[in-house]
C-alpha cells in the first residue's frame, strides 16, 4: 500500500524537524513539507507525533530453533514489532547451534514468511569450526558472535588459539560476550558452599562479577587491537569496562560498545522485588554502574542499545538460583523504557534514534536500513510522547507471557509500526500479515 504520513514530528540524523513522508512500493518515496495526498494513496495524520526509524535490535534470542516453548520467530518478532524494533539479529545459542553456512541457511529458510520483522543471523564461533569461521560470505550474516563466558552447549570459546584464530581471519564484525568463566566458576562455588541451591537472587552480581567482565573484556579487546579485528561488544554492564572505549561516532571506530535497556533502567536494588525476574548474563549490577552507562550513551562512549531479549517461563524463573535461567523479555518495551530517559532529560530523542537505529546501521553494513532517506526502506515507528500506559501481563506478547516491567508506567507509547511500508502495529494490535524480510548487508 502506498502511503501518506503528515503532521509528522521526524528525528533523523541528529535533526528533529515538522515534515511529511511518503512511502510508495515499500519504500521511502519523498520526505518534504506541504506533501500532498496522490490517487489512491493512505493518509495517515501523524498529528505531531514523533516519526523515527524502525529501530534495529542487534541482540536477540528468538528461540527457534529448538527451544521453541519459551519463544520463537513469529511470536517475538510480533512483540518486537509492538514495541517498534523492526530489524533484528538473532543469536546462535539455539538447539542446534548456528555453526556453520548449514545452519545459517536453515534459518533464514524458517525466518520467510513468518517474521514480522527484518531478520539477520549471526554465525557462531565454537573451539572447533574455526574453518567455518574463515570461509563465511560476510553477506549471510551480520556478524560471527564469540561467547567469551559461559554460554549453551559447545560455544564457549576458551581455547588462546582458536580465539587468536577467529579475531585474526574473520569477515565480518566479531561481537562478544565478555565474562571470564573460571573467575564465575570460583565464585559460585563459594556462593553455594554457603547458601546451597537456593543463594539469595541479589547475590548475582557477585557471582557474575565485575572482575568477570573486566578481566574478558581486556582480553577481548586486546586481541581486537593486536590483529585490526573490527570488534564490538555486547552488554557492558559496568562502569568499570567503559575505560577501553573512545568517547565519539561510531565512523571509524574499530572497537565499539553496546549496552541494553535493562542496564539503563534496574540497579541492584530492584533483585528484592524481583528476584530471578531480573536474572541475566552479564548481571544487573549496582546504580552507580546504571548512571555511568546513562552517562555514556550521552556521551557516545557507548555506541549501541540492543535487548539481548531472552525469554525464559515464568515456571523457570521461579527456580532456586542455580537452576533459574539467565534473561529477560525486553523487546515490547525496549523503545519506550529508552525514551524515559528523554523525558528525564538525560539525553535527548536524536541520541536514542543514533543508538538504537542508525549506529547498528553502520556497524553492520545494514542496507537501506536504519535512517529515514528516499529509497530507503520505510521501516517507521511513530510514537506519542506524551500517552502514559501501565505494563500489564496480559498485554505481552511474547511468548513467555511475562515482563520484567509489569507495573511500570511509560510516558510514551508506540502509536504504529511499518515494516517494509506495511502498517504492522497500530497501537493495540497487529495489522496484517508478517511483512519482514532477510537483511542485506552491503559488504
Amino acid at each position: 500500500m502506498n502511503r501518506l504520513i503528515v503532521n509528522a514530528r521526524i528525528v533523523n540524523e541528529g535533526r528533529t524537524f515538522d515534515g511529511d513522508l511518503r512511502i510508495r512500493n515499500g519504500r521511502i518515496d519523498a520526505i518534504g513539507s506541504g506533501l500532498t495526498p496522490r490517487d489512491g494513496e493512505s493518509v495517515t495524520d501523524a498529528a505531531g507525533r514523533w516519526l523515527l526509524p524502525g529501530m534495529i535490535d542487534d541482540q536477540v534470542h528468538f528461540r527457534e530453533p529448538g527451544l521453541t516453548a519459551k519463544g520463537d520467530v513469529a511470536s517475538e518478532s510480533a512483540a518486537a514489532v509492538a514495541g517498534g524494533l523492526t530489524s533484528f539479529m538473532d543469536m546462535p545459542n539455539t538447539r542446534p547451534p548456528t555453526l556453520d553456512a548449514q545452519a545459517l541457511a536453515d534459518k533464514y529458510a524458517m525466518a520467510a514468511g513468518r517474521a514480522w520483522g527484518n531478520y539477520g543471523f549471526y554465525l557462531g564461533a565454537s573451539n572447533d569450526n574455526l574453518e567455518a569461521v574463515r570461509t563465511l560470505d560476510p553477506k549471510t550474516a551480520p556478524g560471527i558472535k564469540v561467547f567469551m563466558g559461559a554460554s549453551t552447549g559447545n560455544m564457549l570459546v576458551d581455547d588462546p588459539e582458536v580465539l587468536g584464530g577467529i579475531f585474526r581471519h574473520a569477515p565480518t564484525p566479531i561481537i562478544t560476550h565478555c565474562e571470564d568463566t573460571p573467575t564465575i566458576d570460583a565464585l559460585q562455588r563459594e556462593y553455594v558452599a554457603r547458601y546451597g541451591e537456593d543463594i539469595p537472587a541479589e547475590c548475582h552480581p557477585d557471582i557474575r562479577s565485575r572482575e568477570a567482565c573486566l578481566k574478558s573484556t581486556e582480553l577481548a579487546v586486546g586481541l581486537a587491537r593486536k590483529h585490526g579485528t573490527r570488534l564490538h561488544v555486547l552488554h557492558i554492564s559496568t562502569a568499570d569496562e567503559l575505560r577501553f572505549f573512545d568517547a565519539g561516532p561510531i565512523q571509524g571506530k574499530r572497537i565499539t560498545a553496546e549496552t541494553c535497556v535493562h542496564f539503563l533502567h534496574f540497579a541492584r536494588a530492584d533483585y528484592a522485588r524481583l528476584g530471578h525476574l531480573i536474572k541475566c548474563n552479564p548481571a544487573i549490577k549496582d546504580a552507580s554502574d546504571r548512571d555511568a552507562l546513562i552517562r555514556a550513551v550521552a556521551d557516545d562512549v557507548i555506541d549501541v542499545l540492543a535487548t539481548d531479549h531472552a525469554p525464559h517461563t515464568w515456571e523457570e524463573k521461579q527456580n532456586p538460583y542455580t537452576k533459574a535461567p539467565s534473561g529477560l523479555p525486553l523487546v515490547q518495551y525496549a523503545l519506550v523504557s529508552a525514551l524515559e530517559h528523554v523525558h528525564a532529560g538525560r539525553f535527548d530523542i536524536a541520541r536514542v534514534v543514533q543508538k538504537f537505529a542508525h549506529a547498528p546501521a553502520l556497524l553492520f553494513d545494514v542496507a537501506e536500513r536504519g535512517f529515514l532517506r528516499e529509497g530507503y526502506w520505510a521501516d517507521l515507528v511513530l510514537v506519542d510522547a506524551d500517552a502514559p500506559f501501565t505494563v500489564r501481563r496480559e498485554d505481552v506478547l511474547s511468548k513467555c507471557g511475562w515482563s520484567p516491567f509489569e507495573g511500570t508506567t511509560f510516558r510514551s507509547q508506540v502509536a504504529a509500526t511499518f515494516v517494509n511500508g506495511e502498517q504492522v502495529w497500530d497501537g493495540s494490535r497487529l495489522l496484517g500479515e508478517p511483512a519482514g524480510r532477510r537483511l542485506e548487508f552491503a559488504r
